[in-house]
């Protein structure tokens, strides 16, 4: 019998924001989504303005509820857009390299947009056809 370790990643989905709090229901939609396919990893959604949390006060807030058995190593970044515009081609990425010397000892996956996976591209044209 082994004994439960901390999860392997946490996953923090990063969006725009929006002044209208009804933006948030599909980034929530999907965190839920993420915790119930895998309950033992964290989740966290994070935005680069008009919403909070920020990305570095989510980023924080994962770590300091997973400290022990053994701190979190590992973070996925989701961008929650549907290209590489200017937030995730520049803002994005600087904003990782600032988690980055933070968090030392935690390596920071920055994921593709999330519009440019293959898999995302087919169920919209799916659901564009009806099908």
């Amino acid at each position: 019998m082994s004994l439960t370790t901390s999860p392997p990643h946490a996953v923090i989905l990063f969006a725009h924001g929006s002044r209208d709090p009804l933006w948030r229901a599909p980034i929530e939609a999907i965190a839920h989504a993420i915790t119930t396919l895998a309950p033992q990893t964290p989740v966290a959604c994070a935005y680069l303005e008009l919403c909070t949390p920020d990305l570095p006060t989510a980023v924080a807030e994962v770590l300091s509820r997973h400290t022990t058995p053994s701190p979190l190593q590992h973070i996925r970044i989701l961008p929650v857009f549907f290209g590489m515009g200017q937030h995730a081609r520049h803002d994005l990425p600087h904003l990782v390299d600032a988690l980055r010397l933070e968090h030392p000892a935690v390596t920071f996956e920055l994921l593709p947009a999330a519009g440019e996976h293959p898999a995302l591209t087919q169920l919209l044209a799916q659901l564009a056809l009806g099908h």
